[in-house]
């Protein structure tokens, strides 16, 4: 059988968590780019970007540990898809601080004993979909409409802040998820927490906070009538769907909605099967609301 012949070529860094915990985010991701015949090209030997608790420890780590992928991603064709919204963050701040601190590249240069090439675009799976593959030929690839699907779309802190770093869309009224969603022809929700904190990595440390916060933002979704959530972050994922029982018991309020990852909805959209989109992984099952909307 002759290989279908890509459309775009990307180099490909996951991040742990798609590896581990987030897995299905992974597999929707290369089994939506597949089917959109993008290429994605894992970047070998790629170690973590430092997450959350890195800079918060060691500046010089977290950028070091940063560094190091840069220059091993340069070594694969084609600008840098990132899946995760954290380390999507990471990479691209790191290029921010090096880019406007010769003395701080110097630093991480000696700490990894080579040069970091910054010249390579760092982009979220969003901005590929958006603008470089494009939303006129993303709803033409579109075989089974999300019509009817009333869908939350879920930012989180990192995707779009600081304003100077990530470059994603507006910091403070971003529409990417939105466009990228409605052109699978699903109807996005008006809510107000799609910007809010869900406490991240305290769910472990603090998870009376976690419980607070993302209890906000199940409350706000569902006062909105949204379905469901999209989102693009293995940490948001897992607060909004792993802790949603627990949430429900102590608020006493149901909620019921899925946490779909991006790839996972617009996998839907595009005819790939729901066993190669990770949905079994789900704390909160979405069959029933798929079947509901005739899309299972």
């Amino acid at each position: 059988m002759t290989p279908t012949k890509t459309l775009l070529d990307y180099s490909y860094y996951p991040g742990c968590s798609l590896h581990a915990s987030a897995k299905e985010y992974d597999i929707s991701t290369r089994s939506l780019f597949r089917a959109l015949r993008i290429g994605l090209h894992e970047v070998p030997d790629w170690l973590c970007c430092g997450a959350t608790p890195a800079h918060n420890v060691d500046e010089l780590l977290s950028l070091s540990l940063c560094g190091k992928n840069l220059a091993l991603a340069d070594k694969v064709n084609g600008d840098l898809a990132v899946s995760c919204a954290a380390c999507f963050s990471r990479l691209k701040t790191t290029q921010h601080k090096l880019t406007t601190s010769d003395s701080r590249r110097v630093q991480v240069e000696r700490a990894i004993d080579g040069p970091v090439p910054l010249g390579k675009p760092v982009k979220h799976l969003l901005e590929i979909l958006a603008k470089d593959y494009g939303l006129e030929q993303l709803a033409g690839a579109v075989q089974k409409p999300l019509a009817g699907l009333k869908v939350a779309c879920y930012y989180g802190c990192l995707l779009t802040r600081p304003p100077e770093v990530p470059e994603l869309d507006d910091c403070e009224a971003p529409t990417i998820m939105e466009r990228v969603i409605t052109a699978a022809g699903a109807e996005v929700v008006d809510w107000s927490h799609r910007l809010e904190c869900c406490g991240a990595n305290f769910t472990l440390s603090r998870p009376g906070v976690v419980l607070k916060l993302t209890g906000d933002i199940l409350a706000s979704a569902k006062r909105a009538g949204a379905d469901c959530f999209m989102v693009a972050c293995p940490l948001c994922h897992g607060n909004l769907d792993i802790r949603q029982q627990e949430i429900e018991e102590t608020t006493g309020e149901h909620f019921g909605l899925p946490a779909f990852y991006l790839t996972q909805l617009l996998g839907l959209a595009c005819g790939v099967s729901p066993v190669r989109l990770g949905l079994d992984s789900m704390i909160v099952d979405p069959k029933p609301l798929l079947r509901s909307k005739g899309l299972m």
